[in-house]
């Protein structure tokens, strides 16, 4: 990684502080159209890839509501609509929170935290950024008559997650490793990954491509709950309509461009998010998707930074 090019710039008066290398790959249909860095770089795609471990669920049949699908591909911040999703789903498939998998942690959602704060209660694992993903892997589980533990490597909703992303990557995953959530996460090279957001974004009318179009178009209809109130993936989608980003652990993000027929994946060396958002942003800007001038864009681009006084103390440059 350390022979990549740099993509972001952070300045602090007039000299470059840091810098953030990346790879970065835009695909359509049949392959690679522009490139930075190493294409071929295996990662693990964290939970970008959230909307690939989806298919399995809806290609089977199984949920059609927008909401649940967005929940489904969110890394949401807790807040009352992300939890209240959720236990509902949870609810129609007679399981509770006790039958996830995923671990508590306190919510993103500070209003969430406090509020949990001053009740006196902890978190519960509705709470978890990923309990939508879950809440999915268990209606799946529960349609298959698997046992409990869908989290194994060996269960059938994982063998089935397997088989969709290696599917829609195209080549067989070098290995897994376990994610935040305790769910494999599968490898795969960057091309592979936006070669599948391409797929998403030119699917077609069979069985696989429905599935990819409701999964992305839920997102697009409900970007808050894919992550929440001021988080860069609902912004970046109100800011850039009819576009659907998501952004995953490690500084990887991915976008899907249907008008396009244009699939983006995203991945910088150090892991920063500051990095990842910015470049994810400069690319639907210099796609014409997103106006450089609005906030959004601006934010995430450029900045500026400010210090604890609100002062300005520098700005962040992407170079593509």
């Amino acid at each position: 990684m350390r022979d990549w090019p740099e993509l972001v710039r952070v300045i602090r008066g007039d000299r470059v502080e840091s810098v953030h290398r990346g790879a970065v790959v835009i695909a359509g249909p049949g392959g690679p159209v522009e490139v930075w860095g190493a294409p071929g770089a295996v990662i693990y795609p964290r939970s970008s890839c959230k909307m690939i471990q989806a298919l399995p669920l809806v290609e089977a049949g199984l949920e059609s509501d927008p909401r649940r699908l967005a929940l489904a591909c969110a890394s949401h911040q807790g807040a009352r609509v992300h939890v209240e999703t959720a236990s509902a789903w949870l609810d129609e498939l007679g399981l509770g929170e006790p039958d996830l998998r995923c671990g508590s942690h306190m919510p993103y959602s500070e209003d969430a935290a406090a509020d949990l704060i001053r009740a006196g209660e902890a978190p519960g694992q509705l709470h978890n950024n990923c309990s939508g993903k879950h809440s999915g892997f268990l209606a799946l589980s529960k349609h298959l008559g698997a046992d409990p533990d869908y989290i194994e490597i060996d269960h059938p909703v994982q063998r089935a997650v397997r088989e969709a992303f290696e599917e829609v990557t195209g080549a067989e995953s070098p290995g897994w490793a376990i994610d935040g959530c305790s769910a494999p996460n599968f490898a795969c090279r960057l091309d592979g990954l936006a070669l599948a957001m391409a797929a998403f974004a030119a699917s077609g009318g069979d069985v696989r491509g429905r599935a990819m179009v409701a999964l992305r178009d839920a997102m697009m209809a409900h970007p808050v709950l894919v992550a929440g109130e001021g988080r860069a993936c609902t912004d970046l989608m109100r800011a850039a309509p009819g576009v659907a980003v998501k952004t995953g652990a490690e500084a990887v993000f991915v976008a899907i461009v249907p008008a396009q027929k244009l699939g983006i994946a995203v991945k910088i060396a150090d892991g920063a998010t500051r990095a990842a958002e910015a470049v994810i942003a400069a690319l639907l800007v210099r796609l014409g998707l997103l106006d450089p001038q609005s906030d959004v864009a601006r934010r995430l681009t450029h900045g500026p930074i400010r210090n604890r006084r609100g002062l300005v103390t520098g700005h962040y440059e992407v170079v593509l």
